[in-house]
């Protein structure tokens, strides 16, 4: 039997929204502090698992979650700073993880970069919440595949034609979760941080109000010129706030 401290602890702190793909599970909030540049800012930290079936109370969930590894499945997470419930304004970003490029600070890509402008772009506008997407890698198509995708680039073909050439669509991400999320922790208008149309039209589509956009490019490299080149001429990025526009 679990003890009923553990219980009164959990309880308000685990919220359960419907999706279309089973039931999703948001735990949070929870305080966390992130180093950015020279400061120090306060994130509330959220964590969401999407599960298959209704777990109708938190001994339940414990009990299923602790039978089941994990560790070995990914699940997202999204950073909210400043009151982003109720501020009038706020800045989110949609951020796919990128295990090279975050975690190592692979010069391939821009996402490292992204993550922690984002972060601090959030921080200055006083409030927002990025969301770190866990099973966007590769644009959706995994780790491993994306290290396959890798070696094709190496020998010559763009990030599109390497996708398309391991049998994946060039983009397979899915917002549908994230915007759920989103919806319940704020109902007001978003300023959203990309490049990417598919993203804006994914939470317009949803019926998000989306009162603008924030472009996000920098850390323009002889590693990664080719692959930013790509995102604008075949995967339709847009150019406005590209420094060498």
């Amino acid at each position: 039997m679990m003890e009923q401290k553990v219980v009164s602890i959990l309880e308000d702190k685990i919220k359960h929204i419907s999706s279309n793909s089973g039931e999703i599970y948001l735990v949070g909030p929870i305080k966390l502090p992130i180093h950015l540049g020279e400061e120090t800012a306060i994130f509330q930290w959220y964590c969401w698992l999407l599960c298959k079936e209704d777990l109708h109370d938190i001994e339940g969930i414990i009990h299923k979650l602790s039978a089941v590894n994990l560790a070995e499945m990914q699940q997202s997470s999204v950073l909210v700073y400043g009151d982003f419930e109720h501020a009038d304004d706020a800045f989110i970003r949609m951020h796919s993880i990128c295990h090279t490029g975050d975690i190592f600070g692979s010069k391939r890509c821009d996402c490292g970069f992204q993550l922690h402008q984002s972060l601090q772009m959030i921080v200055s506008h006083g409030a927002g919440a990025l969301f770190y997407l866990a099973n966007h890698e590769g644009r959706g198509i995994g780790l491993f595949s994306k290290a396959m995708a890798y070696l094709l680039q190496e020998d010559g073909y763009d990030t599109v034609e390497a996708n398309l050439n391991l049998g994946f669509v060039d983009d397979a991400r899915n917002y549908g979760d994230a915007i759920r999320v989103l919806r319940s922790l704020r109902e007001k208008q978003v300023k959203l941080i990309t490049n990417n149309p598919k993203k804006l039209d994914a939470l317009r589509s949803a019926g998000l109000e989306v009162a603008d956009r924030i472009p996000l490019w920098g850390d323009v490299s002889e590693y990664n010129e080719k692959y930013l080149q790509t995102k604008v001429n075949r995967s339709g990025h847009l150019l406005s706030g590209c420094p060498e526009q």
